[in-house]
């Protein structure tokens, strides 16, 4: 074989070991990775404000109606008698006119009439028409438009606000359910070591090569050990309760216990960036939300101006024929000329609350960028603990080792031997809090520091 050749192979198991090394890592992380994607879509809070979005969008959609014609179909119909009337003196001013014309003619050809009286009422009258109406000119509808625009931002970024804190939710529920498992396996493994330590005392005592107080000391052990196992049951119980809770499941649904590499997240792949956050945009679409207020309050004295179409029937007794049929066009003009100081008052406070919204946005700004240094020295120092807890496990590992050893042949004692597993029980405890602690601080910072993608 030659030494390029040689080389070649080399260089393939080399990138083939690295493949597997990645793969490994992405493996340990796609059950989480799952089952956030599972919670961004059947949390039931998600599901709720999904809902209030859409609402958000039918609103603007509304909000845009009003810029069409509008065409409504209306019709009266009254009927009434008596009440106050009118009389018309037909008769008075006729009846002289026709006795004079009956006198030329020598004929009776014009009759006598009598006097009228009109009530107000009207008898039996109809009025049916279709009227389309149209805005001219209206500043209300351009900027309320624009209000229900920003409102439907507003929404999806208190949607995606939600679905942030809710992956660290699902990612630290996670984490403490696979820290409670991890923490019953440790307590299994030391029952175990108490258990076949009580077994060979039992054994001794009989053969009278032990004292009885070695015997209640290693059983007294073995009943502790039971006890710190019933309770870490119970909380892996309590944890996988709430872990399917935030994803809508059945609460006693089988959970991926697929330990995740506490060294696949680094700080570099995070970036501090405060201005990611939801919370601070909300901020910011409030305030635009707050100048379109001001100026519509500013526009309030803008006349408005409508067009109208009546296109129609109207007569007495259900008559309908050219003279009942009719057709109306008009222009509405209207402006506001006292309103007792009302929109002087609205844009007072509305500036207000501009101003107020200001203020929130710096204060937010310095909360959050607070926040993001917290959650980085959080997880630097869980970084730094769960190194130190892995050489404390070497050591307390090792030391038990020893002291078992020893044990088995007759030089430490049994109060050694109890301590050494007991402090490698601590350790193996210790070693996993550190471990599940410095993913729950990767998550926090990753919720601070907005990087996750929820797209």
């Amino acid at each position: 074989m030659n030494t390029k050749r040689f080389l070649l192979i080399l260089t393939g198991i080399g990138i083939l070991a690295v493949a597997c090394l990645v793969t490994t890592k992405a493996e340990a992380q796609a059950p989480l990775d799952a089952y956030v994607r599972e919670g961004l879509t059947s949390n039931l809070v998600v599901q709720q404000r999904t809902v209030s979005l859409q609402q958000a969008q039918v609103a603007v959609q509304i909000a845009r109606s009003y810029f069409l014609p509008s065409v409504d179909l209306l019709a009266d119909y009254t009927s009434g008698e008596g009440g106050r009337a009118i009389a018309i003196p037909v008769g008075d001013m006729l009846n002289p006119v026709y006795t004079t014309l009956n006198q030329l003619t020598q004929s009776d050809a014009f009759p006598n009439i009598d006097n009228v009286s009109q009530n107000f009422f009207p008898k039996n009258f109809y009025d049916a028409r279709v009227r389309t109406s149209l805005p001219l000119l209206n500043t209300d509808l351009h900027l309320n438009r624009s209000i229900k625009t920003q409102q439907v931002v507003l929404q999806q970024q208190e949607l995606d606000a939600y679905k942030r804190q809710l992956v660290l939710e699902i990612k630290t529920a996670y984490f403490n359910y696979l820290s409670a498992v991890q923490a019953v396996k440790i307590y299994e493994s030391a029952l175990a070591l108490v258990t076949k330590n009580v077994e060979v005392n039992e054994s001794l005592l009989r053969n009278g090569k032990s004292l009885p107080a070695n015997y209640l000391r290693s059983k007294s052990e073995a009943d502790k050990v039971n006890a710190d196992l019933a309770s870490a049951n119970n909380r892996v119980g309590n944890a996988r309760k709430y872990f399917n809770f935030l994803l809508n499941r059945e609460l006693d649904s089988v959970i991926d216990e697929s330990f995740p590499d506490a060294d696949v997240v680094s700080t570099d792949s995070l970036t501090q960036t405060a201005n990611r956050r939801e919370e601070l945009r909300m901020l910011e679409t409030s305030r635009g939300i707050y100048q379109s207020s001001l100026r519509l309050n500013r526009l309030a004295r803008v006349p408005k101006i409508n067009a109208f179409l009546d296109l129609g029937s109207q007569a007495s007794d259900w008559h309908f024929n050219n003279d009942s049929r009719y057709y109306l066009v008009g222009v509405q003009f209207s402006m506001p000329l006292f309103q007792g100081f009302r929109t002087n008052t609205n844009i007072r406070q509305s500036r207000l609350e501009l101003q107020k919204t200001e203020f929130n946005i710096k204060n937010t700004e310095r909360q959050l960028a607070m926040a993001a240094d917290v959650a980085r020295n959080d997880w630097n120092t869980t970084t730094y603990n769960l190194k130190a807890s892995r050489e404390q496990l070497r050591s307390a590992q090792s030391y038990f080792n020893l002291v078992e050893k020893g044990y088995a042949q007759g030089v430490n004692s049994l109060i050694e031997y109890l301590d050494a597993r007991n402090q490698l029980t601590a350790s193996q405890l210790q070693q996993s809090l550190r471990r599940f602690e410095m993913l729950t601080a990767a998550a926090r910072f990753e919720r601070e520091s907005a990087t996750y993608a929820l797209n």
